[in-house]
């Protein structure tokens, strides 16, 4: 699949600068190596993260699960994260979860998602969810080891024959994350295991005069990814990392199942004591049964105070 060489130059620039201005600077330990996804905030700490992904594809399988070549489908998707610490033990943290989404279909440019216009034919965009979270750390001798639990509720509107904006589930999602450092405080292995139960109506006894059926594919269906990151810290303010996933959609009586093996890589910087930079790449390398083989360019900004 070919995207433009303007935003594949665009990300590599920036992960090379990220990577080059950290060679300068190694004044301790930063909150890009301390608050990983598995490290909790202490009470009254507050951690705030927008975080923006465009998917493009050109190529998706068939019932078969062989690839073949469709028109340019686009995907924004908006989320923004806010969490802070309500435990002297820095062992519970609550937040909320809000999502936005742009998406583009019939041969649109990659960016045009960025125009967020909203239509039955070929762009939707949107507020679709809201999802109260709270993140827990169970063991009290394991500070590596952490879960987060979100329920996510669909707050757009239903509009039937419409092209595809968000699922139409709610959506309980917990996450699993440790990680480990080790060989001087510059490499470090963090993993994430995910359970995602999709609730609501199954797509073949949807009303479509009233409802839009496409968007109920995975209702009554369980979300399982797990994923894998191999980071290495050229000074403490920054971090470059290769990262790999296996996700399955497990049919639960919606007679709808997939899968998908994605492969990336990323980096971060700190750019200030609060704000930190992320920017990432992945590639969908394989799937089943109407999966997408696209790729997902990231950029995301977090605050941590």
């Amino acid at each position: 699949m070919k995207l433009s060489k303007n935003i594949k130059i665009a990300f590599f620039l920036l992960l090379t600068v990220t990577y080059g201005i950290a060679q300068d600077d190694d004044s301790g330990t930063s909150n890009v190596q301390e608050y990983t996804p598995s490290k909790l905030l202490k009470k009254g700490q507050w951690d705030i993260k927008f975080f923006n992904s465009i998917y493009t594809q050109t190529e998706q399988t068939d019932e078969n699960s062989k690839s073949r070549k469709i028109d340019r489908q686009t995907f924004f998707t908006n989320t923004t994260e806010i969490y802070t610490g309500v435990s002297e033990s820095s062992r519970i943290n609550i937040g909320l979860i809000v999502q936005g989404r742009s998406n583009t279909y019939g041969g649109a440019g990659a960016l045009d998602v960025l125009k967020f216009e909203d239509n039955t034919l070929d762009a939707r965009s949107g507020l679709t969810t809201i999802a109260p979270s709270i993140r827990v750390q169970p063991f009290k001798n394991i500070g590596n080891f952490s879960f987060t639990s979100s329920f996510y509720i669909p707050v757009f509107k239903d509009v039937p024959n419409a092209q595809y904006l968000d699922k139409r589930s709610f959506f309980w999602e917990t996450k699993f994350f440790y990680d480990k450092t080790f060989g001087g405080n510059k490499w470090q292995i963090f993993t994430e295991a995910d359970f995602g139960f999709n609730f609501g109506e199954k797509g073949a006894d949807a009303d479509p005069n009233t409802e839009n059926i496409g968007e109920r594919f995975a209702n009554n269906s369980l979300f399982l990814p797990v994923s894998a990151f191999l980071s290495y810290f050229p000074s403490s303010k920054s971090t470059v990392f290769i990262n790999a996933q296996q996700a399955f959609l497990v049919d639960l009586g919606n007679d709808f199942s997939q899968d998908y093996t994605q492969l990336g890589f990323g980096g971060k910087y700190q750019l200030t004591e609060i704000f930190n930079l992320e920017a990432s790449f992945g590639k969908i390398v394989r799937g089943s049964n109407f999966q997408g083989l696209g790729q997902t360019f990231s950029l995301g900004l977090r605050a941590l105070f």
